[in-house]
This record gives structure tokens, C-alpha cells and sequence, in this order.
């Protein structure tokens, strides 16, 4: 008498068996009520027989063979097709058949767990890196702006005889506007720095001075209040302002009660008219670069005698098209309007006109580009590996397949369900990528350099996640096909012969997959050389010699409003104060003030008269500067000598030049008391070179020395010295002498705002800071395509061996020593790497070429880094190589010929 219990047993068994041929529920019963019976009456015999439980149930569950179920499968078999089939029947079973492929993948994908990981772990890898990366290009790149019509706004440029962008002067701004038939409207702001005072703590703020038509050429509208009236720019108006989201929030607590609030800044009162949204930014754009985000906003009087200057280059100018106009149209139009307006000027002045977004973004495209190139290599790496994996596991599923083709599945039929189950592999992927993406958002970010446009508007939204399922459908399919074309083709009959050696052998393809490897090896050279040629970059900055000692040295900016220190001899009083209750202060080894300090990018050239010559020189950078400041920066005195408190008002002038300022102008002779006047303004008086300095690199440390003159603070005449920075050096942390110096300016004026408090550490370090993340981003995709490339070619050396342990066991009975066995695996081995090194290698001479501006010091097909990180590279894939050849030589011939 059968048992119930093992009858259950039983039927579990063939079910499980039968899970994969997707059978028809009643055909499945049939065939498992009668399958289980059989197993029963055998388990019963072996028992009679005197074996054991354990051992008789194993040896009736070892009958139940792919033969078994083949022959029971034709007993009962009926056609799949049916010729007479309606259409609507036709979506049904089609419909069904996906669901059928759907529910056996699941089961199959949960019965290899080990397996599934890996792929999984790798898909979200790829996935979740190349979504990271698209959530910061989306926003930068392709998010449109906060503004109606954004693609009709544009900024108008000037442009120098060598055609680089600059200021706009008033006058042409109010030819354009006047003029030209292509712009509906046309608006201009300048930079205006405040003092917020009256409310706490003082603070500086960013703002800017606007036309009356800004907002409206913007197309923005306010969240409260109002934006100014069209004639608020007029003399005679009363003063008011607009305040951004973040000022409203930051400083009013959000207050709608604001609107209507009389606020001081610069000790001016300043009526408050509205509030803009939070998604409004408005950076302060300077030649195509983007700086600070204004965070107030003022009607700017330009009084009449302005509006006609064309030698003052001070406005940044928003203009919106009119409809059915082109950027090209409009160029071409203020072209002509610019140039008859010039005919008569010594100056020879040319104007572009760029798109806004265009504008925003242009500095940050090429890297944000090649950090796309760059993850997507990883995906396309990770691809190849999951590739392989599933040919190595295609040879354990051939009978499976061989059965169902027995059946009468076609080959389109077992197409479908492979590429069901790369699918589901590829979503699963995309699903933890996402997530992982969400979080490397936030890195991201927290790591972009400051000067990134947009950033505050990176986040992960729904066009990152459409990102995330298309790239997780195209990965499912690209990593999916060659597994299915290659399952779909193999010889029924052999897989379904005993052992069926010979066609598991050779299955999945050695070309293939070899052809797999070399890609993986050749994107990962091309990353890692991209990486090299970055950290290269990054490390002769870091050895350019800037021309002053950043080390110790504290930097903060004090800006005095006219209100309350209209006369520059106040202003001067003022910084004498400071600068001598500063130097009290123990630690501090030196200080002093300037117009401006190296690297942050401000720039003021003016032109100069030599005594004795008719031609004024180029114009070039000058700043106003104390005595002591020098010392605090480190900067070399090469000739002559420094200022003194003696030069002040109204004693002679003085002027240090620096030293290639003294080879542009005195090749043959020596400059040191010759006199030159500044502007070439006859009302200027004749100032005597006192000394020469060493050069400084005052943009950038990728950039040149700068030819530059300095002035003593005390004999300025250009209004310089209301807004002047601090620069202190220190015998310790500069940082922890920072609250004592806000303290001796507060001494001598409490509603004094210190702002922007920077170490000159930190500015050099920030000058080089989109090349540092940018190097960090290709590093770390170098690094994991790296992993990816070894992982995958030891899985191919690996699953070689492993076929051939058969051949290799009968050639080490036949006297092969290990050597040879050696020799044996790396001779495929290496063909594979050396192919894929050449290929990665020609594949970077022509890619790294992309990154030729971003580089410095070292050239994009850079030698030393291409052979560097080739040897890398073959070297660690030769170690990949080494273990699966290792384990080949430990092969048991004996193990080996008793497995055939």
C-alpha cells in the first residue's frame, strides 16, 4: 500500500521537474499523478529489496531523468500549434505565454541565488553610477530653465579684437535696445554688494543693480508683492528692492509681512516690493562664466551722462528674441548695429550673442560630457561581464532547453523566455541601481565644486528615473541576446544523449566570449588612461609654483559703505585701524589689505603713460594694496623697495611693478625710478617705480603669470579702498584666529559685516577643483571597471579550464609537466589580454582627445601614461590569470579520465 506521505514527496518532486516546460494544469497533473506513481512502486521494491529508506527513495528520484520525462512528455503530447487560432485567442496565449516566462523566471532566478546576486550586484553598479551621473548632467544640461520661453532669452556679449566675450558699455546696451528690430526686449544688471544692517547680525549679501525690464524679460513673476514698475530706474524714484526666496527665508524667517518693510542696506533705506519663488536663480554671469547668485535686487539709475560711455565695460545683458527670430539673426543684426556705432571710435569692439542655458553651462559641459562617456563605459563593462556569466550557465540548461524543443517550442518560443529572464535580471538591477543612485546624488553633490552651474537644482526626479527603467530594459536586452541566440541554436539530439559532453563542451562560443573580454578590457583601458592623464594634471597643479606662499595665511573682505565713509581718507583711517589692532593679535606674523588677492578671478586693467613715450601701454591689472601686504602673501621683493607708511596723500606717488610688467616695458634698462601715469589721464599724477615684485598667477594657477602694478591704499584715486580684503598671516591654523580679527573690526565698527573668510589654502585648492572631481569620478570608474575587466577575464580562464579538465588530465598522464599546462592556459590567455590592450589603447588616442582643455601640463595621447597604465593593466589581468592556470596544473588525471 502506497504511502500518503511519500506520494506527496513525489509529487513535489516531478512538479519541480516539470516547473520549466510550462505546461498546460491539466496536463501537469496527468503527467505528475502518474510520474509519482511510478517513483512509489519502485521506492517500494528497493524497500523489499532491503535497502534502506534513505537509500531507496534516492535511488527511485534518480529515474526520474530528463529520458523519463521526455518519453511521458510524447505520450501525452499534443500540438502547441493551432493553425485555426482567431486572433483574439492569438493575444491570449501570447499573453499567457509571457506570464508563464515571467513566473519561471522568477522560480529560476530564486533557485540560484549565488548566481542572481552577482548579476544583480553588478546591473545596480552600472545602473545606479550611470543615473548618478545623468541626475547632475539632466539638471545642468537639459533641465529647462525657471523662465517663460527660456530658449528665447539670450546674453549679449561684447567681444575684444581676439573675440573673447566681455562687459557691455551703456551706451551700446542703449543702442541695442533702441535699434534693433530682432529684440522684444532688452535688460542689463551689474554687480552691487551690500552691507545688511539693522536686523542682528550684519551681513554682506550678493545683489545686483537692474534695469527696470529685467523681469519681464525674464518672464518671471513674484511670489509676493511686486517686481518694478517701468520707471523705478528713473532719478527721483524712491529706493526699492526685491529679495530672493533664500534672503526671505535666511533673514526674515519668511515673514509675508516683509513686503512693504523698510530694510538698510549700505545705511540706506531700502523699501522691500516683493519676493521671488524659490525656483528662481539669476547668477551673475561674467563673460560666460558662472559666479555668484544674486540674492537682492535694485532698480539701477543710470544718470545721463553714463548712458553714453562706450570705454566702460560694466554690464552683463539679458535680452529676449522676438518670435520666429534665431540667435543667428540677431547676431547678425547687432553686428551691424555695433559696428556703425563703432565707425567713428578708435575701438574696434565686435558682440555675441549666446542662448542662456548655453551660456549658464558652457564651462561645465565638456567635463559633465566626458564623466557621461565614462560611466557609461562602466554599464557597457558590466554588460559584457553579466554576458558571460550567463553563457557559463547556458551549459547547465541545455538539456532543459533540448527538452522543451522536443516538445515542439520553436526557437522564437525559447528566445522569449531567456530574454524574460535577462529582463527580470536587468529590472531587479535597476530597481537597487535607483536607489543607490539616490544616494550617490547626494554625494555628488556634496562633492561638486562650488562653481558647478545649477547645482542647487540636482536632484533625482522623474526624468532620472525614466533614465534608470530605459537603461535597465536596453541593458536586459544587450546583455541577454547573445545568451539566447546561443541557447536557441543547440543540437537537440546531442544534448539529450547521455553525458552530452561534447555540446556542453563547446557551448556559449569561445570567440564570443573571448570578444566579451577584449571590450572589457579595452573600455576599462580607455577609463583608466583618462583617470591617469587627470591625476597627472592635478599633480603638476598641485607643483605650480603661484608666486606667493599659501601656507598660514587668512584671508576676509570688508566692504565700507559711501554713506557713512564718503571720503577715501575715511576709508584709508579705517583700514589703518584695523590693520594695526590685527597685528597685536598673538600668532599673527604679518598684515594687510588689497583690491584683490590671487586666484578668485577679479580683474581691473587700466592702461599707463611712460614718461618720455607718446603710446599708452596695454591695459594691465592693477590693485591697491598697504604696506604689509606682501609680507602676509609671501610675495618675493625682488628689487627696490616696499611701501612705507610715508606714502600717503600727498606725497609723491609710488608704484611697484612686478617682474614681467618690467620685461613687457624696460627690456633694456632698469625700471626702478622711472615714472609712468596711470590711465593716461593728464589729471593723474606721475608716479615714481619704487620696486619690482615676483609674478603671480592672479586667475588661476593653469593661467599665466600676470603682468601687474600695485598702488599704496593711501594714494588711491580710484575709490578702491571702500571695499578691500584682509590678508593676515599667521604662525598656526589661520582658521583659529578668525573670530579675534572679526573682533578688531567689530572694535572699530560694530555694523561692519566680515564676509567671505577663506584661507589661501582653500582658494588654491578650490582653483583646482573641478579638475580634483573630476579625477575622482574617472579614478573611481577606472577603478571599478578595473575590478569588472579582472573579475570577467577570470571567469573566462576560469570556465576554459574547467572544460578542458579532460584534456588537460590526459596530457598530464602522457608526461606534460606543469609548465606546459602553463604554457597551455596563458597562451590563450594572453592573445585575449594583448588583443584587448591594443584595441583599448587606439580607442583612448582617439577619445582622450575630448579632454584636451581640461588637462594641464600633460598632453591628451601623453606616452608616459598610455604605456604606464597598458602595463597596469596586462599585469593585473595576467594575475587574473594565474590562479585558473594554477588550479589547471593540480588537475588528478586519474579524477579526470574516471569522469569521462
Amino acid at each position: 500500500m502506497m504511502g500518503i506521505g511519500n506520494m506527496i514527496d513525489w509529487k513535489h518532486e516531478v512538479s519541480t521537474r516539470l516547473t520549466g516546460l510550462q505546461l498546460e494544469h491539466t496536463r501537469e497533473t496527468e503527467i505528475t499523478e502518474e510520474l509519482a506513481q511510478h517513483l512509489e512502486l519502485r521506492y517500494q521494491e528497493l524497500r523489499l529489496a532491503g535497502w534502506t529508506e534513505e537509500q531507496s527513495h534516492r535511488n527511485a528520484l534518480a529515474e526520474l531523468c530528463e529520458e523519463m520525462l521526455a518519453k511521458e512528455l510524447r505520450r501525452v503530447e499534443r500540438p502547441m500549434k493551432h493553425p485555426g487560432v482567431v486572433l483574439g485567442e492569438g493575444r491570449k496565449h501570447m499573453l499567457g505565454d509571457f506570464l508563464q516566462d515571467l513566473r519561471y523566471g522568477l522560480r529560476t532566478l530564486r533557485s540560484k541565488p549565488g548566481f542572481t546576486a552577482a548579476v544583480v550586484s553588478l546591473l545596480a553598479l552600472g545602473i545606479g553610477a550611470n543615473s548618478a551621473i545623468f541626475s547632475v548632467v539632466s539638471a545642468v544640461l537639459f533641465r529647462p530653465l525657471a523662465y517663460q520661453d527660456p530658449n528665447r532669452i539670450a546674453m549679449v556679449w561684447e567681444t575684444e579684437m581676439n573675440g573673447a566675450p566681455t562687459l557691455v558699455s551703456p551706451a551700446n546696451f542703449v543702442d541695442w535696445g533702441t535699434e534693433s528690430d530682432s529684440l522684444s526686449k532688452v535688460a542689463a544688471i551689474r554687480s552691487w554688494d551690500g552691507n545688511l544692517t539693522g536686523i542682528d547680525v550684519p551681513e554682506r549679501i550678493q545683489g545686483a543693480l537692474a534695469t527696470a525690464d529685467l523681469f519681464e524679460v525674464l518672464g518671471v513673476r513674484p511670489l509676493l508683492g511686486r517686481t518694478f514698475a517701468s520707471d523705478e530706474d528713473q532719478a527721483g524714484r524712491p529706493r526699492v528692492v526685491v529679495l530672493s526666496y533664500g534672503l526671505w527665508q535666511r533673514r526674515f524667517g519668511g515673514d509675508p509681512g516683509v513686503i512693504g518693510r523698510l530694510i538698510k542696506i549700505n545705511d540706506i533705506d531700502r523699501l522691500v516690493i516683493g519676493v521671488m519663488p524659490s525656483d528662481f536663480k539669476l547668477p551673475l554671469l561674467s563673460a560666460g562664466i558662472a559666479t555668484l547668485q544674486s540674492e537682492i535686487w535694485a532698480p539701477w539709475v543710470m544718470e545721463a551722462n553714463y548712458r553714453t560711455r562706450r570705454d566702460l565695460g560694466q554690464l552683463r545683458v539679458f535680452a529676449r528674441l522676438k518670435p520666429n527670430i534665431t540667435v543667428q539673426q540677431a547676431q547678425a543684426e547687432l553686428s551691424l548695429i555695433t559696428a556703425r556705432q563703432m565707425a567713428d571710435s578708435s575701438q574696434h569692439l565686435g558682440v555675441q550673442i549666446i542662448p542662456l542655458h548655453r551660456n549658464l553651462v558652457s564651462e561645465a559641459r565638456p567635463a559633465l560630457l566626458v564623466l557621461l562617456g565614462a560611466v557609461g563605459c562602466v554599464l557597457l563593462i558590466a554588460c559584457a561581464n553579466v554576458a558571460n556569466l550567463l553563457l557559463a550557465q547556458a551549459a547547465a540548461r541545455t538539456k532543459e532547453v533540448a527538452i522543451r524543443a522536443a516538445l515542439g517550442a520553436d526557437r522564437g518560443r525559447v528566445m522569449r523566455q531567456l530574454l524574460t529572464e535577462s529582463l527580470l535580471l536587468s529590472v531587479i538591477g535597476g530597481a537597487l541601481g535607483f536607489l543607490l543612485a539616490v544616494w550617490a546624488t547626494k554625494v555628488l553633490t556634496a562633492l561638486s565644486p562650488d562653481n558647478l552651474p545649477r547645482a542647487e537644482e540636482i536632484s533625482v526626479d522623474w526624468r532620472v528615473l525614466a533614465f534608470t527603467l530605459g537603461i535597465s530594459l536596453i541593458t536586459g536586452l544587450a546583455f541577454g541576446l547573445a545568451p539566447a541566440l546561443q541557447m536557441s541554436k543547440i543540437d537537440m539530439c546531442e544534448a539529450l544523449k547521455e553525458g552530452g559532453r561534447s555540446s556542453a563542451r563547446g557551448f556559449g562560443g569561445r570567440g564570443l566570449r573571448n570578444a566579451l573580454v577584449v571590450s572589457e578590457l579595452a573600455l576599462a583601458l580607455v577609463l583608466l588612461i583618462g583617470a591617469g592623464l587627470m591625476i597627472k594634471s592635478l599633480w603638476r597643479l598641485s607643483g605650480v609654483d603661484a608666486g606667493f606662499d599659501a601656507r598660514n595665511v587668512l584671508t576676509m573682505r570688508v566692504s565700507l559703505p559711501g554713506a557713512r565713509y564718503p571720503e577715501a581718507s575715511e576709508q584709508s583711517s579705517f583700514f589703518e585701524q584695523v590693520i594695526s589692532r590685527i597685528e597685536t593679535i598673538p600668532g599673527v606674523q604679518a598684515a594687510g589689505v588689497a583690491s584683490a588677492i590671487p586666484l578668485i578671478g577679479w580683474q581691473n586693467t587700466s592702461p599707463f603713460a611712460i614718461e618720455g613715450r607718446q603710446d599708452l601701454t596695454e591695459p594691465e591689472e592693477s590693485h591697491v594694496i598697504s604696506p604689509g601686504y606682501f609680507d602676509a602673501m609671501g610675495i618675493p621683493l625682488l628689487a627696490g623697495r616696499n611701501f612705507a607708511d610715508r606714502d600717503r596723500k600727498n606725497s609723491p606717488g609710488v608704484v611697484i611693478i612686478t617682474q614681467s610688467l618690467a620685461r613687457r616695458y624696460w627690456p633694456d634698462e632698469a625700471p626702478i625710478g622711472q615714472r609712468i601715469r596711470l590711465g593716461g589721464d593728464p589729471q593723474e599724477p606721475w608716479r615714481t617705480i619704487v620696486g619690482i615684485v615676483g609674478d603671480i598667477k592672479q586667475s588661476g594657477l593653469d593661467g599665466d603669470p600676470t603682468r601687474e602694478y600695485y598702488i599704496p591704499y593711501k594714494q588711491d584715486t580710484w575709490g578702491f579702498t571702500s571695499d578691500l580684503t584682509l590678508v593676515i598671516r599667521t604662525v598656526g591654523d589661520p582658521m583659529s584666529l578668525v573670530a579675534l580679527a572679526q573682533d578688531q573690526v567689530r572694535a572699530v565698527d560694530r555694523d561692519l559685516p566680515v564676509h567671505h573668510i577663506r584661507t589661501m589654502e582653500q582658494l588654491r585648492a578650490q582653483s583646482s577643483a573641478p579638475r580634483r572631481f573630476l579625477m575622482f569620478q574617472l579614478t573611481s570608474f577606472g577603478g571599478v571597471a578595473l575590478l569588472m575587466a579582472v573579475v570577467g577575464i577570470y571567469g573566462v580562464i576560469s570556465y576554459g579550464v574547467s572544460r578542458r579538465e579532460h584534456e588537460i588530465g590526459i596530457r598530464l598522464a602522457l608526461g606534460a609537466q606543469v609548465a606546459d599546462v602553463l604554457r597551455l592556459v596563458f597562451r590563450q590567455s594572453l592573445i585575449v589580454i594583448f588583443v584587448g590592450i591594443a584595441v583599448g589603447l587606439a580607442g583612448a588616442w582617439a577619445l582622450t582627445r575630448v579632454m584636451s582643455s581640461l588637462l594641464f601640463g600633460v598632453t591628451a595621447t601623453d606616452p608616459i601614461t598610455f604605456v604606464g597604465i597598458a602595463l597596469l593593466l596586462a599585469a593585473v589581468a595576467c594575475l587574473a590569470c594565474y590562479f585558473p592556470a594554477r588550479r589547471a596544473t593540480k588537475v588528478d588525471p586519474l579524477i579526470a579520465l574516471r569522469c569521462e
